[in-house]
């Protein structure tokens, strides 16, 4: 079985696979899923089922951290943005794991081109972020002034709103080429590049706007702050950096293998092909692990976030069993006056 193809929506789906006309034998031919009978399947599911878990819940409860109990600034506004984006990932990976596990995509075509298109949506718009937020501290830390008078919360929303414009936009092959098809009995999403042109296109679009130069332009802006932080001595100022050093290290270690394993498959003839499906395997998972560990590190490594995550579950939990003692001091008051009662009455 061809796990590939039914993993994220995310892999190039060994596109050769699928060159070819579906047969009178084809369309008959009954499917028996078999995941669910295969050790490296059956770990795919529960690794992307724990990933929605901890993604879906982390990434909730920082957007509401920093909606509802932080004030609002250029530096929250960034982080809430990355944290929608993994939530929204990760509210579509159910539609991952229902194909996993069923091996047969039930959801038609319109949701194959729409789940596919939101998880680059996900990856182009955390990367455009993070390139912004990079260099919006470059920016801080080499005019300071100019940055505290013309950083605004209004500016931040709207660099924002391109970013996930811009991310809109280089989504949109995964709208054009993913589609459906039947293949003995079941029917399958993958993308169906026209040729192998346009599958090469895609990959090296995806490769460059989304890794390459991100990353150059993010090493570029580092380097300049820490150059800027050593020459002025501000060691104090380099603590707001190790969130987002953080972020930028997670991101690109989550994603690289995905995308060194796109360019192999480009050339598949070249490679074993059961060395490039466990790559592409083992390269989605870890991209779609990404999605959870944002909320994690805003957690264990921001003040911030850490200070307002603790008082937040402590306050819960006082009140909670607060609420317990009231209702339980109730219960005994009450129950002692009926006992008073009963022992008047005997």
């Amino acid at each position: 079985m061809e796990v590939l193809d039914n993993y994220l929506g995310l892999s190039d789906d060994y596109n050769y696979t699928y060159d070819f006309l579906p047969t009178h034998e084809e369309v008959v031919f009954q499917h028996k899923p078999t995941c669910l009978k295969e050790s490296m399947c059956v770990s795919l599911i529960v690794i992307t089922a724990v990933i929605f878990l901890l993604g879906f819940c982390g990434n909730a409860l920082v957007i509401w951290i920093s909606v509802f109990r932080m004030k609002r600034t250029v530096n929250t506004t960034w982080y809430v943005s990355l944290a929608i984006s993994d939530f929204v990932f990760c509210a579509f990976l159910p539609f991952s794991i229902t194909y996993m596990a069923m091996e047969d995509w039930i959801f038609g075509r319109f949701m194959c081109k729409f789940t596919s298109s939101v998880m680059f949506i996900n990856m182009f718009s955390s990367i455009f972020l993070l390139v912004v937020i990079s260099m919006d501290r470059c920016v801080s830390v080499m005019f300071p002034v100019w940055a505290q008078n013309q950083r605004t919360v209004k500016k931040a929303s709207l660099v924002v709103v391109l970013a996930w414009l811009l991310g809109i936009i280089m989504s949109l092959p995964s709208m054009i080429f993913r589609d459906v098809g039947s293949h003995l009995g079941k029917t399958v999403c993958f993308n169906n590049y026209t040729s192998l042109t346009s599958q090469k296109f895609v990959a090296g679009s995806r490769f460059i706007a989304g890794f390459i130069v991100p990353l150059i332009i993010i090493i570029v802006c580092y380097s300049i702050i820490i150059c800027r932080l050593r020459i002025n001595r501000m060691t104090k100022s380099s603590k707001p950096f190790k969130v987002m050093s953080a972020l930028i290290v997670a991101f690109f270690i989550c994603w690289m293998p995905y995308h060194v394993f796109v360019l192999l498959e480009l050339n598949h003839q070249n490679y074993d092909y059961k060395t490039l499906t466990t790559g592409l395997q083992l390269g989605t998972s870890l991209a779609a692990a990404n999605s959870f560990l944002n909320p994690v590190l805003y957690v264990f490594m921001g003040n911030d976030f850490k200070h307002k995550f603790k008082s937040c579950v402590l306050s819960r939990m006082e009140n909670a069993m607060g609420e317990e003692g009231r209702t339980i001091s109730r219960y005994l008051s009450r129950s002692s006056s009926v006992d008073g009662r009963a022992s008047t009455h005997i």
